[in-house]
């Protein structure tokens, strides 16, 4: 049985596993943000536990195409209040972030996995995981969110992005990160054009090799290129690109609306 160390949590990786998107900012790329008002973040929280979810993924700082990055100090306000009202929740809480201060301050804070876009490349980010029992999502993209959508290119994109992943988990485990806190995210949009997109999808099976992947396209663009539609319009898009990514072996699920993904989930266990 594989399994994900996350805190105090063992995560059962044999079937998969919902995350839900908690956005603190006020430019989300899906306009859900929860900017300033922790209130409404933390009923967000609990709606998404009551729908399904099984870790809750918070952000402070937008990762959308074009996005400026956000203060420290910023980041922090945003953050460390809703994970320290949602700890003892019953579920994971991870935090979506680059920095090693904000890092050490959600695990202060009850934190039990970090998500990192950039993959722990910065050695400061991996001194302020290692010591402490978190799980670690380690997630490629080519360049910064402010200018990652400029220009992708690579000569192959499934044989790079698995080769970073795969250098990544080694460098993390030399510095001495069991590999069981670890999983993967190819990074679906981050520096990838629709084609490159495809290409990692199509080969979501072959990235398992390397660790539990997870899997976030919900609502993004690519949806929105295959099938025409809005970013309004994209419910249905994003829970079938869920359930065929569960049906290439993704480990965890990363999406917005959570009630419908676990449904899907459901009549694939069922009927699959």
């Amino acid at each position: 049985m594989q399994e994900l160390t996350c805190g105090d949590f063992r995560l059962d990786l044999s079937r998969p596993r919902i995350m839900a998107i908690i956005n603190l900012t006020p430019d989300s790329f899906s306009g859900d943000g929860h900017h300033r008002d922790h209130d409404r973040a933390l009923r967000h929280a609990e709606r998404c536990i009551d729908d399904g979810a099984e870790i809750l993924d918070l952000g402070g700082e937008s990762s959308r195409p074009g996005a400026e990055p956000v203060a420290e100090d910023e980041e922090l306000s945003r953050v460390i209040p809703v994970v320290e009202r949602l700890a003892g929740c019953g579920v994971p809480i991870s935090v979506d972030t680059v920095k090693p201060a904000v890092m050490r301050a959600a695990i202060a804070a009850g934190a039990s996995m970090i998500n990192d876009i950039r993959g722990f490349a910065d050695p400061a980010a991996i001194d302020a995981v290692r010591d402490s029992p978190v799980g670690l999502c380690v997630m490629h993209m080519q360049g910064e969110p402010r200018s990652m959508q400029h220009d992708p290119t690579y000569t192959d994109v499934v044989a790079e992005v698995e080769d970073f992943l795969g250098r990544q988990l080694d460098r993390l485990q030399n510095q001495g990160v069991a590999r069981e806190r670890i999983v993967v995210d190819p990074g679906f949009g981050f520096g990838k054009r629709r084609s490159h997109n495809e290409a990692l999808f199509r080969s979501i099976g072959r990235l398992t090799r390397t660790a539990p992947v997870l899997v976030g396209v919900s609502r993004k663009s690519v949806l929105g290129m295959v099938t025409g539609r809005e970013l309004a319009d994209r419910l249905l898009p994003s829970v079938v690109a869920a359930l065929l990514a569960a049906q290439k072996g993704a480990a965890i699920l990363r999406v917005h609306d959570v009630a419908e993904t676990r449904d899907a989930l459901r009549l694939l266990e069922a009927f699959g």
